[in-house]
């Protein structure tokens, strides 16, 4: 891990319209490290994530990368180059194949006429099979899962070789098996260097695979620190407003409503 961010968000207010989202919020992403966004539905958790994207423009503050420039003074393509996002929602493509979106993730590094980007195909390949879905280059994205194509935009995001990566509940769809591994890549994206933003639902998983977690409740930051600073039981059950267990456990985090808890138990004895 090193110390030196490659994103900072300070002081960061997010709106819509005139409905304040975010207040005052200050956040560093490190290359090397996993940063975890969590907190009740409604926190401003992806709100947060879009602001420092410059996609949603700050109502307040600034975001900065290392070498100074200001994410909303930067065009779309430099911005490309510097910072990719795998959002919540992506547009249905109709008649396209795997290999052509994922294809889209090299636009910055393209001139006119899709020239002048001798390494795209092998940064392609490279991506496709990192995600699982090299065998599906050619079938057309509307005929697949919602897990399949949640894996198809994660590629596109790794085509773009960039040294931030921001994934907004990037689990979503997916069963056991695929959750694993787009955590297991989010890990490996880190251990490589990048700087990773992620939006979590799943405490556990935030646990688990951050260096970093932030804990928003209300649009605020209650907290920033390691997994096992931010995710105890007072903190947590503060927040989701419902009694919460945390246990260490060798993987990480064990973490529990105790109702649940206390009703599964109830169940199991009758």
């Amino acid at each position: 891990m090193t110390g030196s961010h490659a994103l900072r968000a300070t002081d960061v207010s997010m709106a819509y319209g005139r409905e304040r989202i975010v207040h005052d919020a200050s956040v560093a992403l490190v290359p090397g490290t996993v940063t975890a966004l969590v907190g009740p539905n409604g926190s401003g958790k992806s709100t947060l994530l879009r602001g420092l994207t410059a996609l949603h423009r700050p109502a307040g503050g600034t975001v900065v990368f290392a070498d100074g420039a200001d994410a909303s003074a930067l065009g779309e393509r430099d911005l490309a180059r510097r910072i990719a996002l795998l959002a919540q929602s992506h547009p249905e493509p109709s008649g396209v194949s795997v290999r052509e979106v994922v294809a889209y993730g090299r636009f910055a590094h393209r001139g006119r006429f899709r020239s002048g980007d001798p390494d795209g195909a092998d940064v392609i390949d490279r991506a496709m099979a990192a995600t699982g879905i090299a065998e599906l280059s050619e079938q057309p994205v509307a005929q697949l899962s919602g897990g399949q194509r949640q894996r198809v935009w994660l590629a596109t995001c790794l085509a773009q070789q960039t040294g931030i990566v921001l994934l907004d509940e990037p689990t979503t769809y997916l069963d056991v098996r695929y959750q694993r591994e787009i955590l297991e890549i989010v890990r490996d994206l880190a251990d490589q260097g990048v700087a990773v933003g992620v939006v979590l639902h799943d405490l556990e998983q935030a646990a688990e695979v951050a260096d970093s977690v932030v804990l928003l409740v209300h649009g605020r930051i209650v907290a920033t620190g390691t997994p096992e600073e931010v995710l105890t039981a007072e903190r947590l059950s503060a927040a989701y407003e419902v009694p919460i267990d945390v246990e260490p456990e060798l993987s990480g985090l064990r973490i529990r409503p105790q109702r649940l808890r206390r009703r599964l138990a109830e169940s199991r004895a009758a």
